[in-house]
């Protein structure tokens, strides 16, 4: 059994008690450094992700006999992992336990409703600048390649500036901060980290 369990956008905090139940359950941990070190006390093989993404699919295929468990962050349908164990394995063959997107934590944390709201990443994804910018309310997961910075200088170029953009760092977790800034004076590098863009006029 192939096993994919969201963890929310931290640590064990968030996981659901089925999430939790199915690592206790498992006989391997498949997940990144930061995932793998929420579980000290599990004694079952483990096995990092990264890059290594063939590797590890070569690993879970050769263990397809044992419960298997791969952790992933947020909801793993959401631009995660899940979609590539599916893809792979066969949705038949995959179990997905949900859990918390970086993108609901923040529209939970800042009082900002999803309704009609448009979603995306840039996580190894060329963003469409324009379709962004086409809609009254988005959230995109970033990447470090293209954080809020580089988001909010393609805005301005499309007449964007005077949106809000708000900006969800180190979520979950002991630092987190959330910004309320136009998007016009976006202008600082920051942490790990969610956004979501309002066109209120």
């Amino acid at each position: 059994m192939l096993t994919v369990v969201g963890m929310g956008p931290a640590g064990v905090q968030l996981m659901t008690p089925l999430a939790v139940e199915a690592v206790k359950q498992a006989d391997a941990l498949v997940g990144g450094v930061r995932h793998l070190a929420q579980f000290p006390e599990f004694g079952g093989e483990r096995c990092p992700l990264g890059a290594n993404i063939p590797q590890v699919l070569a690993w879970i295929q050769a263990r397809q006999a044992q419960n298997v468990v791969v952790l992933a962050s947020g909801d793993p349908l959401f631009y995660g992992i899940g979609t590539r164990l599916i893809a792979h394995f066969g949705r038949e063959n995959v179990r997905v336990i949900p859990g918390v997107s970086a993108v609901q934590y923040l529209c939970a944390q800042a009082g900002i409703d999803m309704n009609d709201m448009w979603l995306t990443s840039s996580h190894g994804r060329e963003v469409d600048f324009d379709m962004l910018a086409s809609h009254r309310k988005a959230a995109m997961v970033t990447d470090k390649r293209c954080g809020p910075k580089a988001i909010a200088a393609e805005l301005v170029v499309r007449g964007k500036g005077h949106c809000w953009m708000v900006i969800g760092e180190n979520l979950a977790q002991d630092n987190e901060r959330i910004h309320w800034l136009p998007v016009s004076a976006v202008e600082s590098d920051y942490e790990m980290n969610t956004v979501v863009i309002l066109d209120e006029r």
